[in-house]
C-alpha cells in the first residue's frame, strides 16, 4: 500500500469543513501506520465500489498481516476519530467528509497524470484552434473524461479590459467593417455605415491614429483620450468603448460545462433534491465567483469537500479547483465537481495539469 509520510501536502489546499475545530482535532489525531493504511484502503475501496467496506473484505484482499478482529478494532478507532462512519444497514464503513479531508491532506502520494496521458492532452490543445473558447471547451471535456465527473471552467476575466489593435476595412460605399482585438485575444467585429464614403487609405489613417493613442488602454483611458479626437475618430472611439464594455459583460457570464449527465448517474445523486442542487451550481456564475474567492493563487489546487458548512448546494459533493491565467492580467477558474467518493489523486493531477497548460497558453497571448 503506497502511503505518504502523513505530513500535510503544501501543493494542495483542502478547504476546511463544517466544523473547523473538529477538522483541526481530526488532523491532530495520532494515527498508527496501520490505521492510516486502513483509512486509505477504505477510501479507495469505497471510491471504486460505492459499497461500505468491511473488515473481511480488507483481510481477504490486503496483506496487512493481522486478523479481521484487529482490523475491526482499528476501524472502530477511525470511527471514534470521526474519520469513518457506518450505515445502519451495513457492518461496513464509509469515509466521513472529515475522513476524505484527512485522506487528501495526509495520505495522497502521487497525483501526477501518467506522462503518456499528459502528452496526449497537450497534443489535443495544440491541435485546437488558438482561441480561449476552444481551449476551455477542450479543458472541460478532458477533465470530465479524466475524473468521470462533471467539469466546469470560467472565461478568464481581465482585471481591466484593454485595447490591443483596431482595423477599419472598407466594404462598399459608406459601409465599414470594424475589427477590434483586445488584450487576451478576444476579437470583436461590427459593421457600421458612415455619413459619407471614405477610401481605405483614409480609414487606415484613422485606425493608425487610434492604435497609437489607445495602445494597451483601458476604457477609462479611452473616454479621456477621445475628447481630443476629430468627430469621426471620436465616433469610432465610442464604438470601441461600447465593444469593450460588452466584452466585460460577456466574460462575467461565461461558464463552460461538461460531464454533468455522467456525474448524475452516480448513486449519490439518485434523489431528485441532490440532483437539483448540483444543477443549480452549474448555472450560477455568482455562486462560482463566491467559491472562487477561496482560490488565492494560479496553478495551486484547492479541494472543497462537503461545502465547508457554508455552501448548502455542495454538502454532498467535492470540488477540485484551480485558477489559471496570468496574474494581474486575466485569470479564470477550472475544475471538477463530483461525489465526495471521487478518485482524488487522478482528479487533482488532471486539474493541475490542465490548469498549468491553460496558464502557459494564456502567457503566450499576453506575451509574458
Amino acid at each position: 500500500m503506497t502511503q505518504d509520510s502523513g505530513e500535510p501536502r503544501d501543493d494542495i489546499d483542502v478547504i476546511g469543513g463544517a466544523a473547523p475545530s473538529a477538522d483541526v482535532a481530526q488532523d491532530a489525531v495520532e494515527l498508527s501506520d496501520r490505521c492510516k493504511s486502513l483509512l486509505q484502503i477504505v477510501v479507495q475501496e469505497y471510491v471504486d465500489t460505492a459499497q461500505p467496506v468491511g473488515s473481511r473484505i480488507i483481510a481477504d484482499n490486503y496483506q496487512l498481516g493481522v486478523s479481521s478482529a484487529t482490523i475491526r478494532n482499528d476501524l472502530a478507532t477511525l470511527e471514534k476519530a470521526g474519520l469513518l462512519t457506518h450505515p445502519h444497514t451495513s457492518a461496513g464503513r464509509v469515509p466521513t467528509d472529515a475522513g476524505y479531508r484527512y485522506f487528501v491532506r495526509h495520505l495522497l502520494s502521487n497525483t501526477e497524470l501518467p506522462p503518456a496521458e499528459q502528452r496526449m492532452i497537450r497534443h489535443q490543445f495544440h491541435q485546437a484552434r488558438q482561441e480561449v473558447d476552444q481551449w476551455l471547451r477542450l479543458s472541460t471535456a478532458v477533465l470530465a473524461r479524466a475524473s468521470q465527473a462533471a467539469a466546469l471552467a470560467t472565461l478568464p476575466r481581465a482585471h481591466e479590459t484593454r485595447f490591443k489593435h483596431l482595423e477599419l476595412l472598407a466594404i462598399r460605399d459608406s459601409v465599414v467593417l470594424v475589427v477590434l482585438v483586445l488584450q487576451g485575444g478576444a476579437v470583436k467585429q461590427q459593421i457600421i455605415t458612415l455619413d459619407a464614403p471614405l477610401e481605405q487609405p483614409d480609414l487606415s489613417r484613422i485606425s493608425n491614429e487610434l492604435n497609437e493613442k489607445f495602445a494597451d488602454a483601458t476604457t477609462n483611458v479611452i473616454v479621456s483620450e477621445a475628447l481630443t479626437l476629430s468627430t469621426l475618430a471620436h465616433d469610432i472611439a465610442m464604438l470601441v468603448l461600447d465593444l469593450m464594455k460588452r466584452e466585460d459583460e460577456h466574460l462575467s457570464e461565461g461558464i463552460y460545462r461538461d460531464g454533468l449527465a455522467q456525474m448524475l448517474e452516480a448513486p449519490e445523486f439518485a434523489e431528485g433534491e441532490n440532483m437539483r442542487r448540483i444543477v443549480q451550481v452549474f448555472e450560477q456564475r455568482s455562486f462560482l465567483d463566491e467559491v472562487l474567492t477561496e482560490l488565492v493563487s494560479v496553478s495551486h489546487v484547492h479541494v472543497l469537500i462537503a461545502g465547508e458548512g457554508r455552501y448548502v448546494e455542495l454538502q454532498d459533493v467535492a470540488l477540485v479547483l484551480s485558477r489559471y491565467g496570468v496574474e494581474d492580467e486575466a485569470t479564470g477558474m477550472l475544475g471538477v465537481i463530483g461525489p465526495m467518493r471521487m478518485p482524488y489523486a487522478r482528479t487533482i493531477g488532471a486539474v493541475r495539469y490542465v490548469s498549468d497548460l491553460m496558464s502557459d497558453l494564456m502567457h503566450q497571448i499576453y506575451g509574458k
